[in-house]
């Protein structure tokens, strides 16, 4: 018998007493702690109650199919990251889809052949491991970080710095959902990324504090990580005034050069005429030695870059 590690727990979701016996004495004889559930809302209830490290899923059960259970786990932020393995004897390509199309990685047809479950159980589990182990390193770390599912925009996944940042930037609900404006941003980025060009981070404006969103990797299944950092029009200020030895006023015109505001607008964000804006951008202009605003602007975003301020 293959020891394995404490805590991989395996979930059988099916309403026939000799599947679940099968199932049940083969996986605990590998080694795993194994729970069943014999319908759909037991299935929602175990996995709520238990997180198991991976669920067997009956397709077609009376009440609640397997698919609509799949939605449901898929859709709440608890339970969204545990892969599902699809039981069925329906092999109709629609049915095979609408599998996937629920959130199952993988399907075995019945009627089931203990060794081909297992050997496919220790794949995933394996690949669930390695992303626990990330996530968990996010989590210690304090990173605000979470995985996008690109088909919809839902968020199996997220730090608890992130949760709260969405909650912050985005009202509540949004820690479950992004709005679809950054999805298809994320679309563009990842397909970007997949053709290996450049990608560009979104921000989201909220009084003065920026939050910065990047995505950086395929996670697998159409799954990506989105790495967020907050930046506040403060800080970058401060930043640009201490490097580019600025006042505090003549480093707030250029940071809203580099925003693309017009001399009025800063005005109006500062309280300030057009013309005492134009008079703190000659300043500007002169101690930093250029000549233009897209000169200047330039200049303040790549040292900006380089410190790490925005």
């Amino acid at each position: 018998m293959t020891e394995r590690p404490a805590g991989d727990v395996v979930l059988i979701v099916d309403d026939v007493p000799d599947n679940l016996a099968v199932l049940h004495d083969a996986l605990d004889e590998s080694g795993y702690t194994v729970l069943v559930a014999t319908h759909g809302e037991a299935a929602l209830q175990r996995c709520a109650q238990a997180q198991p490290d991976i669920v067997l899923l009956d397709a077609v059960m009376p009440g609640m199919d397997g698919f609509e259970v799949a939605r449901r786990l898929k859709a709440t932020a608890d339970t969204a990251h545990i892969p599902i393995v699809f039981m069925t004897g329906l092999t109709e390509t629609e049915h095979v889809v609408r599998a996937f199309e629920a959130g199952g990685i993988d399907y075995v047809t019945k009627p089931i052949r203990a060794a081909e479950v297992l050997a496919r159980i220790a794949v995933h589990m394996r690949q669930a491991r390695q992303g626990a182990q990330a996530r968990n390193a996010l989590d210690a770390f304090g990173h605000a970080a979470l995985t996008l599912r690109l088909a919809d925009g839902r968020l199996l996944w997220q730090t608890p710095l992130a949760r709260k940042l969405l909650r912050e930037f985005l009202g509540p609900g949004h820690e479950h959902q992004l709005p679809e404006a950054l999805v298809a941003w994320a679309r563009v980025q990842a397909d970007a990324l997949q053709a290996a060009k450049a990608t560009q981070t979104h921000a989201i404006a909220h009084g003065q504090r920026r939050l910065q969103l990047t995505l950086h990797e395929d996670t697998g299944d159409g799954e990506w990580l989105v790495v967020m950092r907050e930046a506040s029009d403060a800080s970058v200020v401060q930043t640009l005034a201490a490097t580019l030895r600025l006042t505090v006023r003549e480093a707030e015109v250029l940071h809203w050069v580099v925003r693309g505001k017009t001399n009025r607008d800063i005005g109006e964000i500062l309280g300030t005429s057009p013309r005492t804006v134009n008079k703190h951008l000659e300043h500007v202009f002169e101690k930093l030695g250029v000549e233009t605003r897209t000169a200047a602007a330039a200049l303040a975003m790549g040292k900006v870059r380089q410190l790490g301020g925005g």
